[in-house]
């Protein structure tokens, strides 16, 4: 007599990886709020990694990414952009995952949401699912802050990690 297999029983929880990169740090206190927003939803799991150290296997094992940038010229940063630019080669494999952006800027009206814009068009030319904000302490298309994060950036950034684990949670179920 042989032995059957038995089905796997444990579904494991859904996670989201925090990507980021910083040179000045303020990205990095972003990505460590954001962190906290995800966390506040039980049932998904969260990761954090700096572009420079994240694989298209960590892209692959995640249900939500959730991208940040300081501004350069108005676009995300080449380690990011490297992180999208290596995920050519698992281009369809996104598909259906959640996506989320922010970015830090010098000052006001320094290219944050258009880097944002640059995270998200990569999201969206790999099928992911991007949840824009009508209201609430989210900006409309990410978080963003000016230089390190104050208190009301601080709110966008925590809104930002937990409507993206929420989505998480609901579209690949907890």
């Amino acid at each position: 007599m042989g032995l059957k297999k038995v089905p796997e029983l444990v579904k494991r929880m859904p996670k989201v990886l925090i990507v980021y990169d910083s040179e000045t740090g303020n990205t990095e206190k972003m990505a460590k709020i954001v962190e906290e927003g995800v966390a506040e939803v039980e049932g998904v799991e969260v990761v954090v990694k700096r572009a420079k150290n994240t694989t298209n296997d960590d892209l692959l094992n995640a249900e939500g990414i959730i991208a940040g940038s300081p501004v350069y010229y108005g676009l995300m940063s080449a380690p990011l952009k490297q992180v999208f630019d290596a995920s050519v080669k698992i281009h369809g494999k996104l598909d259906g995952k959640v996506g989320g952006a922010f970015a830090s800027s010098g000052g006001i009206a320094t290219g944050a949401e258009t880097t944002i814009l640059s995270i998200l068009e990569a999201m969206l030319v790999h099928g992911m699912i991007v949840q824009g904000s009508a209201r609430g302490p989210m900006q409309h298309y990410g978080a963003a802050a000016k230089g390190a994060p104050d208190e009301k950036e601080q709110k966008s950034c925590r809104a930002l990690g937990t409507r993206v684990a929420r989505l998480v949670a609901q579209v690949h179920g907890t």
